[in-house]
């Protein structure tokens, strides 16, 4: 895998994608609570297809084909396992916040910082900083406490808050292969290629089960399509679009362990919008959440993996 150096990353932009996208990563949970009322497949397929129509004129005019991708290095099996990756991902977030609170949905799904972490040294050999390891952990066990908090705070408030976790557990596990992909594919892509072509295998997959769940063309109310807008406008292209474009420049498991803020922007947005108070602990856990990701972050960003 080809590396950049540090001489070679346009800072600027990359720090200003990923304000952008921690901003509109925390929104996500919010923008999905207004969409309940379709099946979380069918609004999931809304969010990529919608991602995919937006993206659309913007790729086309330097548009290039998957046979000169493969020329230049991007494997078009890899592209399409990886879009594959972000529409299974997509359906099991969604559907995890109907049935479980914000806060666990949003902890279990960013418990991939460790397993990327693990990951990148075992298979890629890349070796980081002790400091960068003890923030990974510290964040991740913040998150787990927010989880455990909100857990025992709002028991008996959501249908199935079992099954709800273990969607968003899942989404994570799809999450790291996606970001692992995706770290392979961007060093032979421009940014464009990569989430155009990402987007519409994610926006297929989604589509294609939507319609399988559904049992035939899937009910959407004009509220639901307002809420696919904002998500893809948001989370799917400004968020996951910003981290699309740093993982070329930045180690997966840093960019991993900074989406660890979505779980504390998600819980005082839910408090705002929606009334759900975090507890004491709560608050101590997003302290926690937000000490791991300064220590991991504690020197420049683009030396922290070696």
């Amino acid at each position: 895998m080809n590396s950049v150096t540090h001489s070679e990353i346009p800072v600027g932009k990359v720090v200003l994608f990923l304000i952008a996208g921690l901003l509109s990563f925390g929104a996500a949970p919010i923008l999905v609570r207004f969409g309940t009322d379709v099946d979380p497949l069918v609004l999931a397929a809304l969010r990529t297809l919608m991602a995919v129509a937006i993206l659309l004129p913007f790729w086309f005019s330097r548009r290039k084909k998957l046979s000169e991708l493969k020329t230049e290095g991007a494997s078009p099996f890899l592209m399409i396992s990886a879009g594959a990756c972000l529409g299974l991902h997509f359906t099991f977030w969604i559907a995890s916040l109907h049935y479980t609170s914000v806060a666990s949905a949003s902890v279990l799904v960013t418990i991939h910082p460790v397993m990327l972490i693990v990951a990148e040294s075992l298979i890629f050999k890349r070796h980081f900083r002790p400091l960068v390891w003890v923030g990974v952990f510290i964040a991740f066990g913040g998150s787990m406490l927010l989880g455990i908090a909100d857990e025992s705070q709002q028991a008996g408030l959501y249908p199935n808050p079992l099954l709800g976790n273990m969607l968003a557990f899942s989404a994570a596990v799809i999450f790291v292969i996606y970001f692992m992909l995706g770290r392979k594919i961007r060093q032979h892509t421009e940014w464009i290629d990569y989430v155009f072509y990402i987007y519409l295998y994610a926006a297929i997959v989604c589509t294609v089960l939507s319609f399988i769940w559904v049992g035939g063309v899937p009910y959407v109310s004009f509220s639901a399509l307002l809420v696919g807008l904002a998500l893809a406008v948001g989370p799917t292209i400004l968020g996951h679009g910003s981290m699309n474009y740093a993982v070329k420049y930045i180690s997966p498991t840093l960019l991993s362990t900074l989406i660890l803020s979505e779980a504390v922007l998600a819980a005082v947005a839910a408090y705002f919008i929606f009334n759900e108070v975090p507890a004491t602990v709560s608050i101590i856990a997003m302290l926690i959440i937000i000490s791991g990701v300064s220590l991991t972050w504690s020197r420049r960003f683009a030396r922290a993996a070696k």
